[in-house]
C-alpha cells in the first residue's frame, strides 16, 4: 500500500474513533443537561477511548500481550486523536450557538462534522509524516495486516 493510502487509512481510522466518542459524549452530556466544560471533557475522554479501542481490538485478537497492545495503540493514535480533538472542539466552541444546540438541532451535528472536516487534512499530514518514519500506524502494521 502506498504511503498516502496508509495515511488515509490511519486518518479514517482516527476519524471513526473520534467521531463515535465525540458524538456520544456530546449527546450524553447534552441529554443530561451538563455545562460546556463537562460536555467537552466527556467527549474528549470518549474520543480517546474509542480511538484507542479501535486500534487495540485487532491487536488483542492477534494475541499480543496487554503491554504491547497499550503501547502500540498509544504510539499509533495519540498524535492523530489529539489533532482531531483539538481542532474539532475548537471549531464547535467558535461556531456561534453550537455549544447550546440540542440533540434535535442540525447545528449540533453540523458543528461537530465541520470540526472533523477541518481537522482531517491536519491529521492526514501528521499520520503521513509518522508512517513515513516508521511511527504512528506503521507500528500497528508491524503486528497485523490492517
Amino acid at each position: 500500500m502506498s504511503l498516502n493510502r496508509l495515511a488515509v487509512s490511519a486518518t479514517n481510522h482516527c476519524l471513526t474513533g473520534c467521531a463515535i466518542g465525540e458524538f456520544a459524549g456530546m449527546a450524553l452530556a447534552t441529554a443530561f443537561g451538563w455545562g460546556n466544560a463537562p460536555q467537552i471533557a466527556l467527549a474528549l475522554a470518549l474520543a480517546y477511548l474509542f480511538g484507542f479501542s479501535l486500534t487495540a481490538l485487532p491487536l488483542v485478537r492477534a494475541g499480543l500481550a496487554a503491554g504491547v497492545v497499550v503501547s502500540t495503540a498509544l504510539a499509533a493514535d495519540t498524535v492523530s486523536i489529539t489533532i482531531m480533538e483539538a481542532i474539532d472542539n475548537l471549531t464547535v466552541v467558535l461556531i456561534p450557538s453550537a455549544m447550546d444546540a440540542g440533540l434535535d438541532d442540525a447545528l449540533f451535528y453540523g458543528s461537530i462534522a465541520a470540526g472533523f472536516a477541518i481537522a482531517y487534512p491536519f491529521a492526514f499530514w501528521a499520520n503521513r509524516y509518522l508512517i513515513a518514519r516508521g511511527r504512528g500506524h506503521a507500528v500497528v502494521h508491524e503486528h497485523h495486516a490492517h
